[in-house]
């Protein structure tokens, strides 16, 4: 009896071990406020922890080194009673295969986060209803990840995380709460970006997402000219998004996580036509035309 007991407490820690999708560090910054170091940050910053790496977000098992690695930094600008004010800073990143580097996926600063919360107070998922802006925030950018990770290793793989993601925007678009709103003013709400996300009209973001890590990045390491190949071939279909619609939302996302990397990646080793590639990325991201300039062949 006393084995049968230690062997279902063993296997249920091992469940509880492996069960969480991701290893999140979430930081709450406090530092342009008058009011001081006070207690209610700190505690806000050790529940949100809990919430983002503690809750099964998804049906999936997930192993201790499968579990997706990321950040969120939330600076808080203004705080009165319960109610606070600031942006939230989500970076992401993968491990590409037969190396020790993790690549960035995902890098974005959402301005419009503000939440009412009170100290001690519990955070409760609920997917079919909205009960708080923060709660909602956080699981909204949890899908957001583990859409952009799954869909790095197979193609379209993040669909059923996004479509948890829009259910939580459908939740929120009630609520009255900034940054929900099909109709923000600055049209880079989140409902902008899981809608981009999931519209066919901008499916090649996705096709280069799989193609750039999966086919390019991952084979790097065992054949540097091929993968280099096909990263630069997937910039072929961002032209053809931005010919269809220019200024894509989905476009900045891409290259605020990548634009280092891909200037890394083609300034040294086998030699691919760098002239057509500068020019490709100088249409699709000439807000970073500085960084193509430092490509070096």
């Amino acid at each position: 009896m006393r084995k049968a007991v230690f062997l279902f407490l063993f296997n249920l820690f091992c469940f509880v071990s492996i069960a969480q999708e991701l290893n999140c560090a979430v930081t709450v910054n406090s530092d342009q406020l008058t009011q001081g170091d006070l207690q209610v940050f700190k505690t806000l910053e050790r529940s949100l922890n809990d919430y983002v790496n503690k809750t099964k977000w998804t049906n999936r098992v997930y192993k201790e080194n499968e579990r997706v690695n990321a950040q969120m930094f939330i600076t808080i600008t203004s705080y009165e009673s319960n109610s606070f004010s600031g942006n939230i800073q989500i970076q992401s990143s993968r491990p590409v295969y037969n190396t020790s580097y993790s690549t960035p996926i995902f890098n974005y600063k959402d301005n419009a986060f503000n939440f009412r919360y009170i100290e001690f107070q519990p955070m409760i998922f609920n997917e079919n209803q909205f009960e708080s802006n923060l709660v909602s925030v956080m699981a909204y950018y949890v899908y957001v990840i583990l859409g952009l990770d799954a869909d790095t290793f197979s193609l379209e793989g993040g669909t059923e995380f996004y479509r948890k993601a829009q259910n939580i925007v459908t939740q929120a678009q009630g609520s009255n709460s900034a940054g929900w709103s099909q109709s923000a003013d600055s049209n880079r709400s989140r409902f902008e970006l899981i809608d981009n996300l999931l519209s066919n009209t901008y499916r090649e973001y996705r096709i280069a997402m799989y193609n750039y890590h999966r086919k390019g990045l991952d084979i790097l390491p065992d054949n540097n000219s091929t993968g280099k190949q096909v990263i630069a071939g997937t910039m072929n279909l961002f032209q053809t998004m931005i010919n269809r619609r220019p200024n894509a939302f989905l476009i900045s996302t891409f290259f605020d996580a990548k634009s280092e990397e891909i200037k890394n990646i083609f300034s040294d080793g086998p030699k691919v036509d760098i002239v057509k590639l500068k020019e490709t990325l100088n249409k699709i991201a000439p807000l970073y035309a500085s960084t193509w300039n430092d490509i070096k062949y």
